[in-house]
């Protein structure tokens, strides 16, 4: 398989007649050795040791960039390498910015100079509404994740979904810092990927402040999020009370 994706990628797989959803988890363990959606749903995915393996990242850094930007895959990292939101976490400058996105592309076998694609927020809004909805009523499978959960109790529920051409998997945030505020049941964690983008994510929350306060907010798309709330109307605030 190795040779197969050297030489012709993702492209290579699928034109043995492998599904794209297949030739992308294939991929994924060929170049990292592991495949995070599996380790998500055993609930052992541990991205403080997965951001270590990344050189020039320490455990001190690497809890800051899990707990800090709630981060959890290398594809994740990388866009956050790109982005901004690596670059103003205090004591990462430029030079170790720089050298960790050479580093990332190096293990995810690619290059690229921009962020992937996103969904829109409405779409991100309305996969998490649908994950809230369904955890609040019971109808969702549960997962027993590894950290903070010494009982190995299966508390976690977790949703996969579609909108168009994304594919989408939600759950409430397992971060230090949602038990820390007490938000292990509002902040909501949405990954997302398509047959050609790799895995991005984005967490949404109750804002508690500000103009939004009281909205469901997609966090770094602020600005997206209260223009499509305006655009909403006003929206019934004991919903959102009630998801919330």
């Amino acid at each position: 398989m190795g040779d197969i994706l050297a030489g012709g990628g993702i492209e290579g797989l699928q034109a043995l007649g492998i599904g794209p959803g297949i030739a992308a988890a294939i991929n994924e363990l060929v170049r990292t050795g592991r495949w995070a959606q599996l380790e998500r749903l055993r609930g052992t995915l541990d991205p403080e040791r997965l951001f270590q393996s990344v050189p020039g990242v320490g455990p001190a850094l690497a809890r800051q960039i899990h707990e800090r930007l709630e981060l959890d895959t290398l594809e994740a990292l990388e866009a956050a390498a790109y982005d901004g939101r690596l670059d103003s976490m205090p004591g990462i400058g430029r030079r170790r910015v720089a050298m960790i996105r050479a580093q990332l592309a190096s293990l995810l076998g690619r290059r690229r100079s921009a962020v992937t694609g996103e969904p829109s927020v409405a779409t991100l809004l309305d996969v998490d509404a649908e994950y809230r909805r369904r955890a609040e009523g019971g109808r969702l499978p549960r997962i027993a994740p590894h950290r903070f959960n010494p009982t190995r109790e299966a508390w976690l529920p977790i949703l996969h979904t579609e909108r168009d051409e994304w594919r989408f998997t939600a759950m409430f945030s397992n971060t230090a810092r949602a038990h820390q505020l007490d938000r292990t049941r509002d902040w909501v964690v949405v990954y997302f990927h398509t047959d050609t983008e790799p895995e991005g994510q984005r967490t949404i929350v109750t804002e508690t402040r500000g103009p939004l306060a009281g909205r469901r907010v997609v966090r770094g798309r602020e600005a997206e999020c209260a223009a499509y709330h305006a655009s909403q109307g006003r929206p019934d605030r004991r919903e959102e009370r009630r998801l919330g």
